[in-house]
């Protein structure tokens, strides 16, 4: 669902927030502790995050759980993280269905297993009538990798004649996203210092604004998420416009 600046844009703060959640491995290890603790950290912390949202008007929260990058990651960590997302999803549905939050997952379940998926389809399902706050979970996500099987499936619709190539423009492609019913966010913030987007939502970003803090995830508040939501509502966006009365540059 692309973003129209005139009915989209929040004055007081963003509709959508989007997070990239990092920072655990190394807040784990600066307590001498495996990485893996610091996954289980930051998974408890969602949940605050998630119930902080409506009181700031966040209607949107997109979550980078695991990308399609993280599977270099060694063999233990990688077996750990599946385990933990089994066992959060198990323990949360029914938590996250009483609170009103809906869920959904967006990335490539191939490679994922059947335990996992099953479990990520019931929590879709169990959630789907809820209409508070909307939680997509970016799980085995890259951007390029959504943009290359958004491609594929469109091209599949040229060939067999359900799409006139010559009708092909911007507003195309977005409806062949895995975010096809979700706005574009608004904001997005990254934790643990580290300055890039790695390969977030490369297409639906494109005129987001983007807060970069040290805080690393498992140490990420209610509270902070609040100050960026308000230093979001005091910018100027302009979408590539310019501001009534001001010079052009």
């Amino acid at each position: 669902m692309p973003k129209d600046p005139e009915t989209d844009a929040h004055p007081r703060g963003p509709r959508h927030v989007a997070i990239i959640m990092d920072g655990n491995g190394r807040w784990a290890e600066a307590k001498g502790r495996p990485r893996l603790f610091g996954h289980h950290a930051g998974a408890r912390r969602v949940r605050e995050v998630v119930e902080a949202c409506p009181a700031l008007g966040v209607k949107y929260l997109t979550i980078f759980a695991f990308s399609t990058e993280n599977w270099k990651r060694t063999q233990t960590e990688v077996a750990g993280l599946m385990s933990l997302f089994r066992r959060y999803i198990a323990k949360e549905t029914r938590a996250l269905a009483t609170r009103n939050v809906r869920v959904r997952f967006i990335g490539d379940r191939v490679r994922l297993d059947q335990k996992l998926t099953d479990l990520m389809d019931r929590m879709e399902q169990e959630t789907a009538v809820n209409d508070g706050v909307n939680l997509t979970i970016a799980l085995n996500y890259g951007g390029r990798d959504e943009v290359a099987r958004a491609t594929r499936r469109l091209a599949q619709d040229v060939a067999d004649g359900l799409l006139d190539p010559a009708a092909v423009d911007e507003e195309t492609l977005p409806k062949y996203l895995d975010t096809h019913v979700l706005p574009d966010p608004d904001l997005v913030i990254r934790t643990s210092g580290e300055a890039r987007i790695s390969n977030f939502l490369l297409w639906q970003s494109a005129y987001a604004e983007y807060e970069f803090i040290d805080t690393l995830w498992p140490d990420f508040t209610a509270e902070e998420l609040g100050r960026l939501c308000a230093n979001y509502g005091s910018r100027d966006r302009r979408f590539g416009a310019v501001k009534t009365g001001a010079a052009k540059t």
